[in-house]
């Protein structure tokens, strides 16, 4: 560890003013190395008080998303050792595709500040600015053929609205199937895209990208009425660092469990999207048709009933399905 992040660390544990003298015995160093230390993390926007007797004690932090930070928020899980944080990247999505081609392991984990080239579902752009949203990206590798895993969208949906609640104390919703909303805007977006080993049609990997937008205060004109962020929604400003943690041990729990076992999560899911009960709008291709969105299969296909009393099971690959006075 870099004598700036050992300082940091420290500093962050403290229960009361650390002076110079004790960082300097205990990391080992030179007061003018902590003095250096203390100047370089003041330069990045961390706020340290210090005073003649007093020692230095950390007042605030900035929201810095850096491989040490999300690394401590995650302590003492395996998954810490399998980060990739990058100021900029086109897609998480595809960074971490890549690396599942070369074999890393389930949990490696691809995070970016910014998105250049950030994707949703069937081929949508995402709106990935610098500084305000968490886009992240793991690979995971579930012994299961592609239909055991079919509800796996829904399965993170739920995590990561656990992950949301955890860090800012409210709960979103959820848009069937890889939406997160607060009231009728969303907040997140989740991708799932998987690898196929073609002579067992078995896994290979999933890559599961999520995106959540975390402090901006203003959207482009065209999604300016249908996305929130938990700044705006909540009035409060989280730790990406710690969302990041928090949607980790999340997708970690979730993993352990593939391809059985998610019974329980799958009605947490039901009991969260905020699509059933409504009227809605199946859109497939150009075609248009209104139904009721009655409830969602184990696998997590949307059932509907249809105006004529015919039922059908939608695949979330299949079409999208909005809401007809609104987004939701």
């Amino acid at each position: 560890m870099r004598t700036k992040e050992a300082v940091l660390e420290l500093l962050q544990r403290a229960q009361s003013d650390l002076s110079g003298e004790q960082l300097s015995q205990q990391l080992g160093l030179s007061r003018a190395a902590v003095w250096k230390a203390v100047r370089a993390l003041r330069a990045e926007g961390y706020e340290i008080a210090a005073g003649t007797n007093r020692g230095y004690r950390l007042t605030a932090q900035p929201d810095v998303l850096t491989r040490e930070a999300v690394a401590q928020a995650l302590a003492g899980h395996p998954w810490a050792q399998r980060l990739t944080v990058c100021q900029s990247v086109d897609s998480t999505n595809r960074m971490a595709r890549q690396l599942a081609a070369q074999g890393a392991p389930s949990g490696t984990c691809v995070i970016a500040d910014r998105q250049t080239a950030g994707r949703g579902r069937r081929g949508r752009s995402f709106y990935s600015p610098p500084g305000e949203g968490l886009y992240l990206s793991v690979v995971l590798r579930p012994r299961a053929l592609p239909e055991e895993i079919m509800n796996l969208t829904a399965l993170v949906a739920v995590g990561a609205c656990d992950a949301v609640e955890a860090v800012c104390g409210e709960r979103p919703g959820i848009k069937w199937t890889n939406d997160l909303v607060f009231g009728t805007k969303k907040l997140a977006g989740i991708l799932t895209e998987l690898s196929v080993i073609a002579e067992t049609r078995e896994v290979e990997y999933v890559v599961v990208g999520i995106g959540v937008n975390c402090a901006q205060t203003q959207f482009p004109e065209d999604i300016r009425d249908v996305a929130t962020s938990i700044l705006l929604h909540t009035g409060r400003r989280i730790a990406r660092a710690s969302l990041a943690a928090a949607l980790l041990r999340a997708l970690a729990r979730l993993s352990a469990q593939l391809p059985g076992g998610c019974a329980e999560d799958m009605a947490r899911f039901r009991a969260g999207c905020v699509t059933l009960g409504k009227r809605v709008t199946v859109l497939r291709g150009d075609a248009a048709r209104e139904a009721f969105a009655e409830d969602v299969a184990p696998d997590g296909a949307l059932i509907v009933h249809y105006d004529d009393g015919t039922q059908e099971h939608i695949a979330s690959g299949e079409v999208s399905v909005r809401g007809l006075y609104g987004y939701v």
